[in-house]
């Protein structure tokens, strides 16, 4: 049953019609709710009323309650949720920054009124235009956002809308349906985009590890070495305890990684690593071995010498500063740096590099692919296999080479018919 009021108003006709209508009662206090509206005419009114008693029947959704609450009321409600789950801290990091980007967009939009348009939009633009930085002559510059990181905001807010949907506020996801932009490679991203560029080769391994020997610094060449020789992710490395090291099988145990977003040594964080399959346990060449007890040694006597400092950080991390507080990737980073500047390789490389020259080193030496995917903890399978098959096909290039230098006192009596 409709109820209609006259009320006073600053349209032409000077008034509008108010209409109440019964709705469910609250489901918390069992109280009869009553759904109101206004318009011009009784009829708009009382349609506006239906549509609203309508969407509250089907999705539970209040509009009046909903009314002012703006998508970034919305989006740090969900990440304060999504926080308390298993998920790590360095993801609930990444999640902050994605919310960030896209509150650039449409901070303030009643989180109703977020169309699949906007959103589309936003990831256009995020493709299009990119972010503004300084340039080093103090002059804006735009650099274009990664597919990967449009992707992030796209999941991001997808999944803010997916509990605004749980939290009856809205009742569709204006995510679904949107177009990831693909830039358009061109000739030179194509020449420049070798797989090749991904990891170091032989003679470019050597040559890193030359210099590392004649111009690195304290624990350069054991980590080097040990990155190389292991696939280790760079955080796995810093994170790497004693107790992770089997002298006696000559094995290797990752079961976590540092995270350490500020740079402030003391104030890191050990979480578990990227994935479930990076979880492994892997057999270490016997030399590199004996790199490591050599270094542990050395520690120890470190560790005797600081026993009574109460400001020493007894972490018993494999690669730790003299006050036993653990390195952090930055400065792997700015040790290699420094040691490719010694060199003659061009290519762009960080401690990352020596993952997947470890997948070429495994393919090289025939490793099966199943192993290496499980000796490096299931990375990026797309790259692995990229890196895996290149290898392996050059090898097979190479092995006709061998037979046509082995067999060339044959081959050169083949006549032509």
């Amino acid at each position: 049953m409709a109820y209609f009021q006259k009320i006073k108003a600053n349209n032409k006709q000077g008034y509008k019609w108010r209409c109440v209508k019964d709705g469910p009662p609250d489901p918390v206090t069992g109280e009869r709710k009553q759904i109101s509206r206004r318009a011009d005419t009784k009829k708009e009114a009382e349609a506006k009323v239906d549509d609203a008693l309508r969407k509250l029947s089907e999705h539970g959704i209040d509009e009046k309650k909903i009314r002012n609450i703006p998508f970034e009321t919305v989006a740090w409600e969900w990440l304060d949720t999504y926080k308390r789950t298993k998920v790590k801290t360095s993801t609930v990091r990444v999640r902050e920054k994605e919310i960030k980007i896209i509150l650039k967009y449409y901070a303030k939009v009643n989180i109703d009124k977020v169309t699949s348009r906007m959103h589309q939009k936003m990831l256009n633009d995020l493709n299009d235009t990119g972010y503004a930085v300084k340039g080093k002559n103090g002059d804006i510059i735009y650099k274009p956002y990664t597919k990967t990181t449009i992707e992030g905001v796209h999941t991001t807010a997808g999944m803010i809308f997916k509990y605004a949907i749980r939290q009856k506020m809205r009742n569709d996801n204006p995510c679904v349906g949107a177009v990831i932009p693909e830039k358009k490679l061109t000739v030179e991203d194509i020449e420049n985009n070798s797989i090749t560029d991904k990891y170091l080769e032989h003679e470019e391994l050597t040559e890193f590890l030359n210099a590392v020997k004649e111009h690195g610094m304290e624990f350069d060449l054991e980590r080097f070495y040990l990155l190389a020789f292991s696939g280790m992710r760079s955080g796995e490395l810093c994170a790497l305890k004693w107790s992770d090291i089997n002298f006696e099988t000559n094995e290797i145990r990752v079961t976590k990684t540092i995270y350490n977003p500020d740079n402030n040594m003391q104030n890191y964080e050990l979480t578990p690593p990227k994935t479930k399959g990076s979880i492994r346990t892997f057999d270490m060449d016997e030399d590199i071995m004996k790199l490591l007890k050599a270094h542990k040694v050395k520690q120890n006597k470190i560790k005797l010498q600081k026993r009574n400092d109460p400001n020493y950080h007894d972490g018993n991390f494999v690669f730790c500063r003299e006050n036993g507080y653990p390195f952090i990737q930055k400065t792997l980073i700015i040790r290699m740096n420094r040691i490719l500047k010694k060199t003659s390789i061009t290519k762009r490389a960080t401690p990352h590099i020596f993952r997947h020259t470890h997948i070429s080193m495994l393919a090289e030496a025939e490793v099966d692919l199943a192993t290496v995917m499980k000796r490096v903890g299931h990375d990026d399978e797309k790259t692995t296999l990229k890196i895996y098959t290149h290898v392996t096909e050059k090898m097979k290039k190479n092995a006709n080479e061998k037979i046509k230098n082995y067999f060339s006192d044959v081959l050169k009596n083949v006549k032509m018919q």
